[in-house]
């Protein structure tokens, strides 16, 4: 009942003749089990979802509510309903056992039993569940291990495409994803705006790195709050440079897009003691715009977007600068 490697059994017994219990209570205790009983069903189930029992013996004709009937509220309580439950009465009727197995039972023992019929049944059932629950353990276990892995995927996955600093994409990300436009079955025009935050050398020499880094962040997430379709990427370029991929639009619209951007940062107010153009940070922005094709490519995109930030610098910072196609 206790093998090696298997923890003492639990057997609940639930039989109203006091006889039958002592009588089948003793082979098993001497086998090493520990035995819990009851006389009636109601009893014994609430026995049951007490204890816990690793088996149940279950007369079938008891007052009140019958063996069946037992077996039946047992299974149908979470609690109990993986317990095995071994039948035991002096019923022979083939419709009987049958009742027996539909309402969840394992096993029928006959009365009068055979103690070594008992031990070999109790025991076989007893091995069945344990490996049962084992097997349930490792599942659960195993099922653990894979949500803890996907999670830790995830976050590699985010840690991978994202700019720690700003908690927007980083360049890798940007690279792939400005590639991708590329790889359409049936290319849109693609427009991008490249956005340079004006004097940020001198924002950092005068206000120190940490609020530079403060500044970074906060105008990063402005830059998104303004661009806001799906489909659309904000990214670090580099340094205090700012990228947007924009799908599926024309360069008017990206001028547009570079405009509410300029909005929402003059909206931070942020202070910039140390600029040319504004008490405030501010920024300059460079917008182009192609049909990828077999005659373009993404770096002949970056290199017109840039050449328009150019071009803004060159006017005086803190405007939108496009360059047509």
């Amino acid at each position: 009942m206790a093998a090696p490697g298997r923890k003492q059994s639990t057997i609940l017994i639930i039989d109203d003749d006091v006889t039958n219990l002592k009588v089948a209570a003793e082979p098993l205790r001497a086998d090493g089990a520990e035995i819990l009983t009851a006389r009636d069903g109601l009893s014994g189930i609430s026995r049951a979802q007490l204890a816990q029992p690793d088996l149940i013996i279950l007369d079938v004709q008891m007052p009140g509510i019958d063996g069946f009937e037992t077996c039946r509220r047992l299974k149908a309580d979470p609690l109990t309903k993986a317990i095995p439950v071994i039948f035991m009465t002096a019923l022979s009727n083939i419709d009987d056992k049958l009742r027996g197995f539909a309402v969840g039972g394992v096993d029928y023992v006959p009365k009068p039993f055979q103690i070594e019929e008992l031990l070999a049944r109790v025991n076989t059932h007893l091995l069945l569940y344990q490996l049962q629950q084992e097997l349930q353990a490792e599942i659960y276990e195993r099922k653990q291990a894979e949500t803890a892995l996907r999670k830790a995927n995830q976050e590699l996955h985010r840690l991978a495409v994202l700019d720690d600093l700003t908690q927007i994409a980083n360049r890798r990300r940007f690279d792939q994803y400005l590639a991708m436009q590329w790889q359409q079955t049936a290319p849109v025009v693609v427009s991008l705006l490249l956005c340079d935050i004006d004097y940020f050398k001198r924002y950092n020499d005068g206000y120190g790195h940490q609020p530079g880094d403060h500044c970074l962040h906060h105008v990063a997430q402005g830059i998104s709050r303004a661009v806001g379709r799906v489909q659309d990427l904000v990214a670090r370029y580099g340094g205090e440079e700012f990228a947007i991929v924009l799908p599926d639009t024309e360069l008017e619209g990206a001028v547009q897009v570079g405009q509410a951007i300029q909005r929402e940062i003059q909206g931070l107010k942020l202070p910039h003691a140390y600029s040319e153009v504004s008490d405030h940070v501010t920024l300059s922005i460079g917008a182009a715009c192609v049909l990828p094709s077999a005659s373009s490519d993404a770096a002949s995109l970056i290199a017109a977007a840039d050449a328009a930030l150019y071009a803004a610098k060159h006017q005086g910072r803190n405007r939108v600068v496009s360059l047509p196609r």
